[in-house]
């Protein structure tokens, strides 16, 4: 019994990773449906861990389960980036102003400074699939460096779909010089322990971001895809 658990739970999370990607990088395209059965046999397993693993992505708003009718994967919505990057706003303005208030050591900043070198260069090549994992890899470290589990816990839990909207827009969007700018002010306040103007920088970053995301959603009408 033991055993059969175990390997279900493997199966599970198999099935996560995989249709997670899959709808990330549009293999499972916006707006199209899909049975249990057809994508158990794209995965090479039974409809049963499919159907957790479908659970659980709708709970992450990937996709809508529909009974009788397998899972439509839902569009990329301006409306529902906004709503999401208000709560990202705050939540990582907070860590920044955490982060700044614990009195790092340059080596406990590494990651964060590693990151934007990563990102700088990345604009250098232009290679903006490299400045997208770089620019994650920031934030996720930011909010690390918070030391609040539970914003880490809502943030991990809408990074599917900020990763998935940004995938969409990336290459339409301006070349991100600011970004990199925005920070490495964010970086400085926190190594100087400049708590507010931390939290004030990286809130501004975020509104500004916003604006350009949902921008491209709405001016391209990616909304429907």
């Amino acid at each position: 019994m033991k055993d059969q658990s175990s390997k279900t739970l493997s199966s599970t999370q198999r099935a996560v990773r995989e249709l997670r990607r899959m709808i990330v990088s549009g293999e499972l395209a916006a707006g199209t449906d899909h049975l249990e059965s057809e994508l158990a046999q794209t995965l090479g397993m039974s409809r049963t861990p499919v159907r957790e693993a479908a659970l659980m992505l709708e709970s992450r708003g990937l996709l809508e389960m529909r009974p009788r009718k397998g899972v439509r994967i839902l569009p990329v919505s301006s409306e529902d980036m906004r709503e999401i990057y208000d709560i990202l706003t705050e939540l990582e303005s907070l860590a920044a102003q955490r982060a700044a208030e614990a009195g790092y050591s340059k080596q406990d900043l590494k990651v964060l400074e590693q990151s934007i070198a990563q990102m700088d260069q990345a604009i250098e090549t232009e290679n903006l699939e490299a400045w997208a994992e770089a620019d994650e890899l920031f934030h996720q470290e930011l909010v690390r460096l918070g030391r609040n589990h539970r914003i880490e816990a809502i943030v991990a839990m809408m990074s599917d779909q900020v990763r998935r909207a940004r995938a969409t827009t990336l290459f339409i969007r301006p070349l991100p010089v600011q970004s990199n700018e925005d920070h490495r002010a964010v970086l400085r306040a926190i190594q100087e322990g400049k708590a507010n103007e931390a939290r004030e920088r990286h809130r501004q970053h975020r509104l500004q971001a916003k604006e350009v995301l949902c921008g491209i959603l709405e001016k391209h009408r990616l909304n429907s895809l």
